[in-house]
């Protein structure tokens, strides 16, 4: 299947950016979705790439947005907000992606999801992302089968990651952190835009498919890697996941997202980690060897 022209959802953001760059090196002309013009300048330096101004969430937008491309890339997530912001953005919109591309007679959508994504999870987060599989799933069928990307927590030289947890050590004596024995297995953002791409071009791509790294760290070691690769390494004191609460009333008020809600912390309550006898594949069906976090810290810190 050749795939030529790309519209990416949420390609203004983290992965969005490194995605767009991945399918500019392959030739692939990429329209990217923004409400916000603004923020499309950060892909002015891709030739290929057409930023369109559309709210994706008005019933209307992808039926004018879908005809035309050859595929779509689902990247639109949140972190906070209420049940109902977790719905339209994880649950609504895969459904009228769904919708539009079955109108348009798009054939090849990549979704991506998130590793712990449960219908019967503890967050919002969670159960709203297990929602969004579910409803393209239901609109699988015929020759229509869209690909369902899992990814843990994603790393990278511009991520929300290891530099938080970098700018705190800079900033403070000693990093209390709730939830700090939840396990992760963080993947590098050029190996999710890798897979994106290769699903995009597999003849027959995988319904479901785990993105992972090799390593399983807390959340702990994670901030002390991040400590020690940029050179402010700090005490980390994993508090239980209850403190997290505390600290997300105490952080609500202030204006700007907040560094922890209350529904992070619930998420925390469960490990997100590959399942060990997972029947889908991961990175390494499409030829993938996932880079290490522990390998790369230093070199995405120290710049």
């Amino acid at each position: 299947m050749t795939i030529a022209r790309v519209l990416v959802l949420g390609g203004t953001g983290f992965v969005g950016r490194h995605l767009c760059e991945a399918l500019q090196r392959k030739g692939v002309a990429t329209t990217v979705a923004t409400r916000h013009p603004s923020t499309a300048r950060r892909l002015a330096h891709l030739p290929l790439v057409t930023a369109r101004v559309a709210n994706v969430h008005q019933p209307d937008a992808l039926a004018r947005l879908v005809p035309g491309h050859d595929a779509v890339v689902n990247l639109v997530a949140i972190l906070h907000g209420s049940r109902a912001a977790f719905t339209q953005a994880h649950a609504t919109l895969p459904q009228r992606l769904a919708q539009a591309c079955s109108a348009a007679g798009v054939r090849r959508v990549v979704h991506v999801s998130a590793l712990g994504a449960d219908a019967q999870g503890p967050s919002n987060y969670q159960r709203s992302k297990a929602a969004g599989e579910a409803a393209l799933q239901a609109a699988a069928g015929g020759s229509w089968h869209p690909s369902v990307l899992r990814p843990s927590v994603i790393f990278g030289a511009d991520d929300a990651l290891l530099n938080q947890f970098a700018a705190l050590q800079r900033l403070l004596p000693l990093l209390p952190l709730a939830g700090g024995n939840t396990r992760f297995q963080p993947v590098w953002v050029q190996d999710v835009a890798t897979a994106i791409v290769r699903l995009l071009q597999h003849p027959q791509p995988p319904a479901l498919l785990d993105a992972v790294g090799p390593d399983v760290l807390t959340l702990a070691q994670l901030a002390r890697l991040a400590g020690r690769a940029s050179g402010h390494a700090r005490p980390v004191w994993a508090l239980p996941r209850w403190f997290g609460h505390v600290q997300a009333a105490l952080l609500a008020p202030l204006p700007g997202p907040p560094l922890i809600s209350h529904d992070n912390v619930r998420s925390l309550a469960r490990d997100n980690v590959r399942e060990a006898q997972a029947a889908h594949p991961d990175l390494s069906a499409l030829g993938i060897r996932p880079a290490s976090v522990r390998a790369m810290a230093q070199t995405l810190l120290r710049r």
